[in-house]
Parts: structure tokens; sequence; C-alpha cells
């Protein structure tokens, strides 16, 4: 029996691939079973195809597509299948992704795909919602995102005790930053 693999992460370009480091990041964290495959939608939309018609076998959950400039891999993928797709702009390009944010963002009636923002930060959200979508079945995975919630909130409240404490420069000093 194959191992169940609940997200599928699918980039157009190796150049994508340094892009969901955070979503992969956020996945480890949570425990959760994924692979990456990179595919381009205009340059090998045969081998996308053929990617599309295993996820039911691997028992795929959740689709993660990052690409860039017309960024049409997320709306290709969700065009294909009825799993939830949920697409990362990349930064790449003339437009630093503002052209793929659009393009994911203004899918037609009928093909919804989920888009984050740009980058790093799209990056992280495609994951948590990824994560967020699996624990609807997963009251483990419920309990590990209040607790992620928790540690942030936590964090900030630490953060704002300190720059109480120390003052703004000073804390902006503590970061690194001046």
């Amino acid at each position: 029996m194959q191992k169940k693999i609940p997200i599928s992460i699918v980039v157009g370009s190796v150049s994508d691939l340094k892009i969901i480091e955070p979503c992969i990041e956020i996945l480890k964290k949570f425990s959760v079973e994924y692979e990456v495959s990179v595919i381009s939608a205009h340059r090998t939309p045969e081998k996308l195809d053929l990617l599309i018609e295993t996820f039911e076998k691997k028992g795929t959950e959740v689709i993660i597509a990052c690409a860039g400039l017309s960024s049409a891999l997320p709306g290709v993928i969700a065009s294909k299948t009825t799993l939830p797709v949920i697409g990362i702009p990349s930064d790449a390009g003339a437009l630093s992704g503002l052209d793929a944010l659009l393009s994911i963002s203004q899918m037609p009636s009928g093909v919804p795909v989920a888009c984050v923002a740009i980058g790093k930060t799209g990056a992280i959200n495609a994951g948590l919602l990824a994560v967020e979508i699996l624990s609807l079945k997963d009251k483990r995975l419920q309990a590990k995102l209040k607790k992620y919630r928790a540690e942030k909130s936590k964090e900030i409240y630490l953060q704002n005790k300190k720059l109480k404490t120390l003052g703004l420069k000073k804390f902006l000093s503590s970061l690194g930053k001046k």
C-alpha cells in the first residue's frame, strides 16, 4: 500500500523552490506529509496531466501551486481536479510577483483557486491554510494550530513588553535595525 501524501506542492520551475521553503517548514512543524514536483503548465502540460491523475492514488487532499509571471499553474491544476488548490504567486519577473498575484486571484467563476500573498509570506500562509483544511478532519492538527496561534500571540506580547522596557531606539537596535 502506498504511503498517504495529503499535500502535493507543485512549482512551475526550479527557481520557485526557494519560495516554497517556508511552506515546507510549516508542513514539517505540523508533521504533515507532502511531496514536491517541478512541472510547468506551459512547457510540460502532459507531465502535469499525469501528476494530477496520481493525486487520488496518493491520498492528496490539498494542492499548493507556486508559479510566477502569468502563473497559469494553479489555475490549470484547479481546472483538472476538484481538490482545493492554493496558489502562491512567485515574486519573480519584472513586476515582482504582481502579475502572478493578479493571474491567480482573477480565476473565472467555477474554477476557484485560493490565493495567498506574494513570496515568503504567501508560502507560510499557504502551508497554514493547507493545515487548516486538513484539520477539519484531524483533531490533532486542530490542537497544534491552536498552540501555534497561542505561541505567535505570546511572541507579540513579549515583543511589546520589550519595546516598553527598552524604548524604541534600543528595541530596534536589539533587532539589528537602526
